[in-house]
């Protein structure tokens, strides 16, 4: 592993105000006080000080502490007093519950607050300082008291209690000290580290990565007391680093008995019935990448004689996959699949993704078809939905439909020559739905995403630009008209379903973007309130050195896109109507769209439906599954993050052309633009001059030289170092040769 003593990040510590908007007594820590608050707070109604000796279990000794602990909180106005010896909470109680979110040194914050006795009154995150901590960890669920609301209006608290335990697991890095093996947490949100006390494996090397199980409560907040769990091996090893990732972000990813044992009593015998349309004489394609092992869209394009028939058949999950079933519970849980560089930790299991399910050339195949009709201006004439039998007559790859319709590749062409037709309809009609989708607004963004090619050992050869070819785009096209189809019917008819929504940006970000916009020099257009606006900035800035940190920074002002069952269209795609029908094999909400159709289609046909047991409201499955898939993104995230800095540790000493994609007033970031790689540029290391930090213009301004790094402008950096641990990245600018 590489020693080279790398450089820190400074920053400057901010003076906290003594002046404060609202301020509450705050109580020495004790443990009395700490279990009084709790005990009132749980019970959630005033209790006699009798009953509250005796559920305490207190000695003796302690009444008289207690008496004098119940009056000077409510002489503080933390506790109020009801006839005479009845105590409860009082108007500055402060107490709230939520969950720690540690950070690495020592301090934290606490989320997602609720509270069992009255409304949550607090805007921002209560702050906790690493005195107030009590034994809290990241991930803790915890009781806390709310002392002090400074004047920029962040809460100030105190952990009262433990409520539960975030994790009783956890993965680290093995250091072998003396006669004692420590484990450092791999995430460095828990600012300790674990003993190990047993006997453990003579192959236990020192930096092998491990999975702790944490045993008790410690004395010492720098120290836990842990077992070994499981031995993962070296951390540079793909597969080590999918299981630091699982740990991290409390990723389901091993299917209990009884899914399993539910997915092999799946028949695969397909059935024709007359609840199906049989569609295997139309001839369905799919289209996806070379590496790609589940198809669970395929198309097919007709020409009529007013325009085009699109077929988009979905693989049926919702046929294997029935509600309140071990099989639906799992997916529920996992919410989607996640996609790591040669690996994957599906929703469903194999069997399912990769076979019933999944749309092979040549196989029968339960499907979900929308049969579209479209003028030869691409515009939605009409609309229709049925359960289907699909076989598909050939599998393309993006890449293959490119050499086809674009490279006009001749031996291509002449291999696959019964499908040339065909496929020349699908062109033309991506083509009229790209224009008409471009023409209502739909925004654009250019953002390049990495390729990562592994080895047989699961270790990065090279890092490229994803290709995205006119064949990506054709296939893009055809799901959002199903999508939007779908939706069509959801709002038309009034259904209960889940829609794909994504809400307008908040003014205030705009606003923050135009300021920036202006501080580089952009001629911004006149801003309106519209998909439209953003697409005109993105068109201004198209092939300059600008494009790719506007890009990323108009995207920031963007709102999340969800799932919600009440319909407010979707912001980005210019779309009153929107919703995710075309992937249930890898979204759970895909699925529950699904079984919203299949209700519609059979109340339709008066077929009497069976209810079954799922028990989640539509709001509940929005909220809960919007979670899910951010999990997902932010896991993915991180897996690529650590690949990356595996794959630069070798380059240590090289250089590298990047655009500056942020600075502070302690450091630049930057990211590579052939490697799409970040990390950042430690002001300690710019020794040729004193450089002062201009927040108005985003930039750094050496004091003497003029010499200025601002936000998006294109720079030459060397590679300084790797911190394989932190998976961080340092560089140094490299001055440019003067002509």
């Amino acid at each position: 592993m590489h020693k080279k003593k790398r450089p820190h990040f400074k920053t400057k510590s901010k003076r906290r105000t003594r002046n404060t908007h609202k301020q509450f007594p705050k109580a020495k820590s004790n443990t009395l006080y700490h279990q009084l608050l709790t005990l009132l707070y749980k019970a959630g109604t005033p209790l006699h000080n009798k009953e509250i000796f005796r559920q305490l279990d207190l000695p003796l000794s302690s009444r008289k502490p207690l008496n004098k602990l119940l009056l000077r909180l409510t002489s503080e106005k933390i506790l109020k007093q009801k006839n005479k010896l009845e105590y409860g909470m009082g108007p500055k109680h402060g107490l709230v519950e939520g969950t720690v979110d540690q950070n690495a040194k020592g301090f934290g914050f606490v989320t997602g607050l609720s509270s069992r006795i009255a409304p949550v009154k607090y805007d921002r995150d209560p702050f906790l300082s690493p005195n107030n901590m009590g034994s809290a960890v990241h991930g803790d669920k915890v009781l806390i008291r709310v002392f002090k609301v400074t004047r920029d209006g962040r809460p100030e608290a105190e952990v009262i209690s433990i409520l539960g335990r975030g994790k009783e697991q956890l993965a680290g890095f093995v250091s072998i000290q003396s006669n004692q093996t420590i484990v450092y947490p791999e995430d460095t949100r828990y600012p300790f580290t674990i003993r190990l006390q047993e006997k453990l494996p003579a192959d236990l090397h020192d930096g092998d990565a491990v999975i702790v199980k944490l045993e008790g409560e410690s004395d010492d907040s720098r120290y836990q007391q842990g077992r070994l769990l499981e031995f993962l091996g070296n951390p540079d090893s793909v597969d080590v680093q999918m299981r630091l990732v699982i740990e991290k972000h409390n990723l389901p990813y091993q299917f209990n008995a009884k899914t399993i044992a539910q997915t092999e009593a799946i028949s695969d015998t397909i059935t024709p019935s007359k609840n199906r349309l049989d569609l295997r004489d139309i001839q369905h394609v799919t289209i996806d990448g070379e590496t790609a092992k589940d198809f669970d869209d395929a198309i097919c394009v007709q020409k009529t004689r007013n325009g085009y028939r699109l077929y988009v058949s979905i693989a049926d999950v919702s046929h294997y996959v029935q509600p309140g079933t071990e099989l639906d519970k799992e997916a529920y849980l996992r919410g989607t699949s996640i996609y790591f560089p040669g690996r994957v930790i599906p929703m469903l299991p194999e069997r399912l993704s990769n076979g019933l399910c999944s749309l092979v050339p040549g196989e029968d195949r339960y499907a979900f078809t929308a049969i579209l009709d479209f003028d030869k201006q691409g515009h939605l004439k009409n609309k229709k939905f049925a359960k289907s039998i699909i076989c598909s007559a050939q599998r393309f790859t993006y890449t293959t439909v490119r050499q086809i319709l674009t490279d006009h590749d001749l031996e291509v062409r002449r291999t696959h020559k019964e499908f040339l037709t065909p496929l020349k309809w699908a062109s033309e009609l991506a083509t009229e739905l790209m224009h008409l989708r471009k023409q209502r607004g739909s925004i654009g963004f250019t953002i390049p995403e990495p390729f990562m090619e592994l080895d047989d050992q699961g270790k990065i050869v090279t890092i490229s630009r994803t290709e995205r070819n006119f064949a990506h785009k054709m296939i893009e096209e055809f799901m959002l008209a199903a999508n939007e189809a779908v939706a069509e019917l959801f709002t038309e008819n009034h259904l209960d379903g889940l829609y794909r929504i994504h809400e307008k940006p908040s003014p205030e970000k705009i606003k923050e973007f135009i300021d920036f916009g202006h501080s580089l020099g952009i001629d911004l257009p006149p801003l309106r309130q519209d998909p439209d606006w953003f697409g005109q900035v993105l068109a201004q800035v198209k092939g300059s050195p600008k494009e790719y940190v506007i890009n990323n920074l108009l995207l920031r002002t963007m709102q999340q896109a969800r799932y919600d069952g009440k319909n407010v269209g979707h912001f980005g795609l210019a779309a009153t109507d929107y919703t995710h029908f075309t992937s249930p094999i890898r979204r759970y909400p895909d699925l529950t769209v699904h079984r919203t159709l299949q209700q519609f289609l059979q109340r339709s046909a008066k077929v009497k439906i069976k209810k079954k047991g799922n028990t989640h409201s539509i709001t509940e499955m929005g909220a809960f599954l919007s979670t899910r898939e951010r999990a997902a993104v932010t896991a993915e995230r991180d897996m690529n993050d650590r690949l990356k800095v595996r794959y630069m540790h070798s380059k240590i000493g090289e250089s590298f052309q990047a655009v500056i994609s942020g600075v502070t007033g302690s450091a630049i970031f930057v990211e590579l633009l052939d490697l799409f790689v970040s990390g950042g540029i430690s002001l300690t290391t710019l020794k040729d001059d004193y450089y002062i930090f201009d927040a108005k213009h985003h930039r750094l301004k050496g004091k003497h030289s003029g010499r200025s790094f601002q936000l998006g402008d294109l720079i030459t950096v060397g590679l300084l170092d790797v911190d394989l641990r932190r998976n961080r990245i340092y560089f140094s600018p490299i001055a440019e040769e003067k002509e």
